[in-house]
């Protein structure tokens, strides 16, 4: 069952363009049982897996020696034993995985340099998986005075128009970009640092149950229960630039984990761009303004570098806007123990 194989391949110790490569390698979970530590090490050095995941010499300098994997490789019956009790919570908690294998994996995360073998998600990740143009929206969790109306004023105007959005769910930038979706009555797409299950900040799990009801979803590269890491969230902000064409910094300090974002965002060939009235908002967004990045200073500048003549009405937006998921909402507040 491809399902299972996912689920183990998530709870290896392995970093994502190794557990990616295996996704995408093998078929079932016998295939999982029939490699001996010697065949794996064997096929990570060695043999092409694709045209994708090549061997390339940053790829084989991140390899654990064969030691280290050997005893890495032990904890595969363990994962095994996790993915059948992994398998039966996403369906009773009406969570869902979308796999790198499949079809219906986002195209655009496929082709970073280290996309996440596995997508956890909970709503609708449909405006994931489309052709659609998505603009990621992150920054600072303390921004300046003005910009948290400006933030939530451009992510409705955009979402308004049709476009996506996509952030981390953080407090400030990131929670202001969601609300300003989801008042627009339109999806948008959260990218979390811990299980979909173990939504982070405990703050904004209304905003999380807001964003399953309009037809959105909380995604994930951790599987269930995993709860938020430090780490987890600098490795996240490379799915978040990956799931779109353009990132937008709305406002960043000097030292910001949005510049992560940005710099994963350069990497991938995706454009960036940083908020300003008319100076960029922030000495971090002055940085990238000095290194390319476009000064965006309002919708109209938006959607005209987007191709994008003039936003469709609200009422329109909502219209056709996905299914809102109301008995998916409703199972996520009473997990929460919340109500809106």
């Amino acid at each position: 069952m491809r399902l299972l194989l996912d689920l183990a391949i998530a709870r290896l110790p392995f970093r994502p363009r190794i557990k990616a490569r295996l996704a995408l390698s093998l078929q079932t979970t016998d295939d999982l049982r029939r490699i001996s530590a010697p065949d794996l090490a064997a096929f990570l050095y060695e043999k092409q897996a694709n045209s994708l995941f090549g061997n390339d010499k940053e790829t084989q300098e991140a390899l654990p020696s064969p030691e280290k994997l050997a005893s890495m490789w032990e904890k595969r019956d363990k994962a095994l034993a996790e993915a059948e009790k992994d398998a039966v919570f996403l369906e009773r908690r009406g969570m869902g995985c979308l796999s790198i294998a499949e079809s219906t994996y986002p195209l655009l995360l496929k082709t970073i340099y280290d996309p996440p073998a596995a997508l956890f998600y909970r709503g609708d990740v449909s405006g994931l998986t489309n052709a659609a143009v998505r603009v990621a929206i992150v920054g600072t969790r303390k921004p300046g005075a003005g910009v948290p109306t400006w933030t939530y004023a451009i992510a409705r105007n955009l979402a308004a128009a049709g476009v996506p959005i996509v952030s981390g769910l953080a407090i400030g930038i990131d929670a202001q970009a969601h609300r300003g979706a989801v008042d627009a009555g339109a999806p948008t797409y959260a990218v979390l640092g811990s299980a979909v299950d173990e939504v982070f900040p405990h703050s904004n799990r209304v905003l999380a149950a807001r964003i399953v009801e309009k037809g959105g979803a909380l995604v994930s590269e951790y599987p269930p229960g995993v709860l938020p890491q430090k780490w987890h969230f600098p490795a996240r902000n490379r799915i978040i630039s990956g799931l779109c064409a353009v990132t937008l910094v709305a406002a960043a300090p000097k030292k910001s984990g949005a510049l992560i974002t940005a710099g994963f965002a350069a990497e991938q060939n995706r454009d960036v761009w940083v908020g300003g009235g008319p100076e960029p908002f922030g000495e971090g967004c002055e940085r990238l303004a000095f290194d390319g990045a476009k000064v965006i200073t309002g919708i109209e500048c938006a959607l005209a570098e987007l191709g994008i003549k003039a936003a469709a009405p609200e009422s329109a937006q909502k219209d056709n806007a996905a299914a809102p998921s109301s008995a998916l909402a409703g199972s996520l507040a009473r997990e929460l123990g919340i109500s809106f």
